[in-house]
């Protein structure tokens, strides 16, 4: 064999390697881009699931939840951008017949099972309510406690002037049941709307003494001094929570839901003073 037939072949030999190795590079380039845009496909579609609620989540919420529902609502925002939680807060009666009436929300929180029922019965529930909470009654007194309230029946001392929750709200129904349970008569200066008109009539010194919930008499500080009866723990109101049937932002409200139901939720809530369900 000649010289230049080995160095023909030899040539052959070289041009189907390199072209071998062009065709397995063209191969490795078509996979890694595909690998690529199935990656930022995937990335696309995870930041879409996160990114999906949007909008405004309308929620009633008893007058007790207050400070509780506006720190979970501004965790909410946080987490979720572009939604926004407005509240409602009020007496869980009247808030009831709110929504009854036809006002617009996507929540309702209650401070009892009984004002939820007149939510559900006009079929105004989206699904079965759900007890997230527990509240117990306590005795707020000015600062100090000058009057020396100490328990429930202290209540009924003659010139001494008490508030409680009209008897159609939650927390004046407890204590109402407290009442009667004790066979005590009480006549209160006024009766309020909610438990924290109640209470700000004793911060303002209106009055010396009012029934409210131990979250209330927490969240107001050095404002009032609490005073705990033993009568308290037989009207304990469970707090249930309901996505309503004409929500406008059904996904956000659930996720709102999720959130007050969540470890992270009954943690602020527990911390405020409620008790667990």
């Amino acid at each position: 064999m000649t010289r230049s037939v080995r160095r023909t072949r030899r040539t052959r030999r070289t041009l189907q390697v390199a072209g071998a190795g062009a065709a397995a590079l063209l191969a490795l380039s078509a996979c890694s881009s595909d690998d690529s845009a199935s990656s930022g496909s995937d990335s696309s579609a995870s930041a879409t699931a996160s990114d999906k609620l949007s909008g405004e989540v309308t929620v009633f919420a008893a007058a007790s939840l207050k400070e509780s529902f506006t720190t979970l609502g501004e965790e909410f925002e946080k987490a979720h951008p572009g939604t926004k939680v407005t509240f409602n807060f009020g007496g869980s009666d009247s808030l009831a017949a709110s929504i009854t009436g036809g006002a617009p929300a996507d929540v309702f929180a209650s401070a009892s099972p009984k004002t939820m029922k007149i939510v559900t019965d006009a079929g105004g529930a989206s699904g079965t309510p759900a007890t997230f909470v527990r509240n117990q009654l306590e005795i707020a007194t000015l600062p100090g406690n000058p009057d020396k309230i100490a328990s429930l029946k202290d209540l009924t001392k003659s010139g001494l002037k008490v508030v409680l929750c009209d008897k159609e709200v939650p927390c004046g129904a407890a204590a109402q049941k407290a009442l009667d349970a004790s066979g005590l008569k009480l006549t209160p200066v006024s009766y309020e709307q909610d438990v924290k008109a109640a209470l700000t009539k004793v911060e303002l010194k209106e009055a010396d003494a009012a029934v409210v919930y131990k979250t209330d008499v927490n969240a107001a500080g050095d404002k009032v001094e609490g005073v705990d009866f033993p009568e308290s723990a037989d009207a304990v109101n469970d707090y249930p929570i309901a996505l309503l049937k004409d929500s406008q932002n059904t996904e956000a409200a659930q996720a709102f839901i999720t959130l007050v139901q969540s470890a992270e939720g009954q943690k602020v809530l527990t911390e405020a003073g409620f008790l667990k369900p």
